[in-house]
């Protein structure tokens, strides 16, 4: 590198060192106002933050506050609000982490239900983005992602609180839940079956109908079972799951062809 172009990067750096010189400092100015205030005052300022939709903001003062006042009644609230910060920040691990922090170290708060809530909102399925749906994936082979962790903590809600606010609607994400987890346990028990594992089809059916009971999937699933048993010659187990499949769904088929699909994610050729 010649004098001139050593010269030339040096002047250019001189700027963007003052840069961030200066944030540092107003950060650290921040900082120390921020540890002046009293529990109350830091409290109503990232409340402040929080219905500016400030969400960064509201994070950096209630952190501030729980690590200065961490055990004051106003540290457990902003500890219950961080989560929703980060929720509404889309950092998701963050707000997991948050969430299953003030859950465990605070069991009786007045308000876990939410906590709860929120937990379940995060780990929520997540919609499928404008991709996938031009890709036209089919969002029952995909492995639900989150899908089981948000199902127990909303059912979580809707058990041990069933009075709560956030109770209606965690039973209506349930719902969606159960049905997405049952279509995709009903296609894992197609993979096997068609791989001629038999035992592990009629586990996959069994467990559906056990776990997720009044979810449309069910239907498919008492078919699988049938399907299975009849090729591992359990005619009893047979001829009984055929007869729970007529007594609840009478006019429908038992026997239907499949046809057998590829997975989204197996776009490629074998």
């Amino acid at each position: 590198m010649s004098a001139r172009s050593a010269g030339l990067s040096r002047l250019l750096l001189l700027p963007l060192c003052a840069l961030l010189l200066v944030a540092g400092c107003q950060s650290d100015r921040h900082q120390q106002r921020l540890a002046k205030l009293t529990p109350d005052a830091l409290f109503e300022r990232g409340q402040k933050s929080l219905r500016a939709h400030d969400y960064a903001e509201a994070v950096r003062i209630y952190e501030a506050l729980t690590a200065r006042y961490p055990f004051t009644p106003q540290s457990r609230q902003a500890r219950l609000n961080i989560i929703y910060a980060y929720y509404e920040l889309g950092e998701k691990e963050s707000a997991k982490d948050a969430a299953e922090t003030f859950i465990r170290e605070n069991p009786t708060h007045p308000r876990i239900d939410y906590a709860w809530y929120l937990k379940g909102l995060n780990d929520f399925e997540r919609v499928p983005n404008s991709l996938e749906r031009w890709m036209g994936v089919d969002m029952t082979q995909r492995p639900p992602s989150g899908a089981r962790d948000a199902f127990t903590a909303l059912r979580t809600v809707v058990q041990r609180y069933p009075t709560s606010i956030y109770a209606h609607d965690a039973r209506r994400r349930m719902i969606y839940l159960r049905n997405r987890l049952a279509d995709f346990e009903v296609n894992v028990a197609h993979y096997y079956e068609e791989r001629g594992a038999w035992v592990a089809a009629a586990q996959r059916a069994r467990q559906t109908i056990e776990q997720y009971d009044g979810a449309p999937a069910v239907k498919e699933a008492l078919r699988v079972l049938v399907r299975s048993y009849r090729k591992l010659d359990y005619k009893e187990l047979e001829e009984n799951t055929a007869k729970v499949f007529h007594e609840n769904f009478p006019e429908d088929s038992l026997e239907t062809s499949r046809v057998a699909g590829k997975p989204w994610w197996k776009f490629w050729g074998g």
